[in-house]
């Protein structure tokens, strides 16, 4: 056997320069569409064929059904789709998992890429240094793309040359031979090989290169791009372990998707392939069923022949290498018609079917109940990062989260003021607070890391703003909380030194109480609406901080007044002071979260 462990390392190497194309070529084209790639969301709200609609162009961008499905799951995760909106965006996804098979099949054989690749690097890198960002993700496009296909013709130099190696030959006869078992021995390999690379536009293009040197049959070739699309379902299974349950329905429901897919597929396998082949021939690409019987014929009836075919020693002139390049064309062609055809179909028979599978989904994974105070990121988790413009929107919907969730802080620490000292009802407030305040900061921390990965990731300068803009804001909140605690630490030590309020204090604390309130009210809402925050919202949250350091420094000299007029203690008036002073302080947090989403997303637009 002459296939080296060498040989067997190109052949990594080669398929780990095609997935390195793909990633570099999808993130140019993620960069160049920026922040308005997250406004496709919004068409996945409208109907299930809007959606599946959305599933088929965000995949054809983001160039792989597994990240983009990973992301439908993260999405899933963070509320901002339903899972029945998801099933339909999963069906366009596997639709667009497509749009890369056709780039390789039809730039593949009709035009030798590999020779052109160096010269498409010529253009590509000098654009990496262009002050527009547009034009350097452009640059990242043609780089990703001279990768891919110079990938490609590697894969085809470092994949097992049969004709030298009889006894892979033979292994690969014996399995080919079985008639429909052979189809089925097929499907799985196909499973196998596009789970442990996770792409199966990685396995069309190896599959792709041995139906082009008439190694297996067309139709042994569509089973194994039959099995690439369960073997996809993977990675999003893989990224939905960490989410919630909605993620993992999602995840599986594309499992689902791909199998029922193939089943119907497999039970009329030989006639689909034929209805392939047909309008591959109508499309006057020929028939892809010729080149494995030409192939075969050739080795038996001209070995000399058959032996140059694949090294390039024919002359350019020669009847078989034409013979060949032009089968080898309708083989690319109808490969790809296959797959398209076979999720197309799909797409349309489940799509009606969704509410279904929805119900079935909740049966099978059920809710748990989840404790209201119980630890958890909401809407984001590290496992689901995937496309980083796209992960921006879920950290926006977690940000929305911390804000509600420290708001009921502030709605604590005034019935903690109200609360009789020393009552179990003050210890059970006071230790709810502590609790809340704890988990702040672990979501600060974990909102953090999660937003620092995002920006890791390939972004547009907007996009770069924004993390930037949302890592001040997560601090801000978390803020805001050790303010709420820090006014429950005063109440304890009011408590400790046996202090009491009158209820001058109590009606003033109030009034401070209610400004926080509102202006911790409208930050949510602007919040909400990160993305596209109103103007008005702005301005109520300036004019609600104007008042709030307005009732504070009215109350800071009506204390001294009311000191010498004995209203109450020295003792007293030093920890009403410090909540005022608190209070006063929480709004200034809050102010500072506004002052970012004016400028880093409002004036960014």
């Amino acid at each position: 056997m002459n296939y080296s462990f060498l040989d067997f390392l190109g052949l990594l190497g080669s398929v780990g320069l095609f997935l390195y194309g793909m990633k570099v070529m999808s993130e140019g084209l993620q960069k160049a569409a920026g922040n308005r790639l997250r406004t496709i969301l919004g068409a996945m709200t409208r109907n299930r064929f809007a959606g599946a609609i959305t599933g088929i162009f965000i995949t054809a961008l983001v160039q792989s059904s597994s990240a983009s499905v990973a992301m439908v799951v993260g999405f899933v995760n963070a509320g901002l789709i339903s899972l029945g909106q998801s099933l339909a965006v999963t069906l366009g996804a596997n639709v667009g998992s497509t749009f890369t098979m056709w780039i390789i099949s039809l730039f593949g054989f009709k035009v030798d890429v590999s020779t052109v690749a160096v010269p498409i690097l010529a253009f590509g890198v000098p654009m990496l240094f262009a002050k527009k960002s547009r034009t350097r993700s452009i640059g990242e496009l043609l780089i990703g793309f001279a990768f891919l296909f110079m990938a490609l013709s590697l894969i085809s130099k470092y994949v097992p040359d049969l004709q030298s190696n009889p006894e892979m030959f033979a292994f690969l006869e014996r399995y080919a031979s079985m008639g429909y078992w052979s189809v089925i021995v097929f499907l799985f390999v196909g499973i196998i090989i596009t789970m442990l690379i996770q792409s199966s536009a990685a396995t069309f293009a190896i599959t792709l290169i041995m139906c082009s040197k008439g190694w297996i049959s067309f139709d042994l070739g569509c089973a194994i791009i039959l099995g690439s699309k369960i073997g996809t379902a993977i990675t999003p299974i893989l990224a939905s372990l960490s989410g919630n349950i909605g993620a993992k329905r999602a995840a599986i429901a594309m499992l689902m998707f791909n199998t029922a897919g193939a089943i119907w597929a497999m039970a009329i396998f030989y006639p689909f392939c034929d209805l392939c082949a047909w309008i591959t021939e109508r499309c006057g690409q020929g028939d892809p069923n010729l080149l494995y019987g030409f192939v075969n014929t050739l080795q038996d009836t001209a070995p000399d022949v058959y032996n140059h075919l694949f090294d390039g020693t024919l002359p350019a002139d020669d009847a078989n290498l034409t013979t060949m390049t032009r089968m080898q064309v309708s083989v690319s062609f109808g490969m790809s018609v296959f797959p398209t055809l076979v999720t197309t179909i799909n797409m349309f028979l489940m799509i009606w079917f969704t509410n279904i599978y929805v119900k079935f989904l909740e049966w099978i994974i059920p809710s748990r109940h989840r404790e209201e105070e119980e630890f958890t990121l909401k809407f984001i988790s590290r496992g689901l990062l995937g496309v980083s413009e796209l992960n921006i929107a879920q950290a926006e919907k977690e940000l929305e989260v911390f804000a509600e969730r420290v708001g009921r802080m502030v709605g604590m620490a005034k019935s903690l003021v109200h609360t009789k000292a020393g009552s179990d009802d003050f210890n059970q407030i006071y230790s709810r607070l502590e609790k809340y305040e704890e988990i702040s900061d672990r979501m600060e921390l974990e909102i953090g890391n999660f937003l620092k990965h995002v920006a890791e990731g390939r972004l547009s300068s907007t996009s770069k703003r924004h993390v930037a803009g949302m890592l001040s804001i997560v601090t801000e909140i978390e803020s805001i909380a050790d303010c709420c605690l820090g006014i429950g630490k005063i109440l304890l030590r009011k408590q400790q030194a046996n202090v009491h309020f009158n209820a001058e204090i109590y009606h003033n604390v109030d009034t401070m109480f209610e400004y926080v309130d509102k202006a911790m009210t409208n930050m949510v809402k602007l919040l909400s609406t990160v993305e596209t925050p109103h103007e008005s919202d702005i301005i109520v949250s300036y004019n609600t901080e104007r008042e709030l350091n307005n009732k504070r420094n009215q109350l800071r000299t009506q204390n001294i007044t009311n000191i010498n007029e004995n209203h109450y203690e020295y003792q007293a008036a030093i920890f009403y002071m410090d909540i005022v002073s608190c209070l006063e302080k929480t709004g200034d947090y809050i102010i500072n979260v506004v002052d970012v989403v004016r400028t880093e997303f409002r004036n960014n637009k």
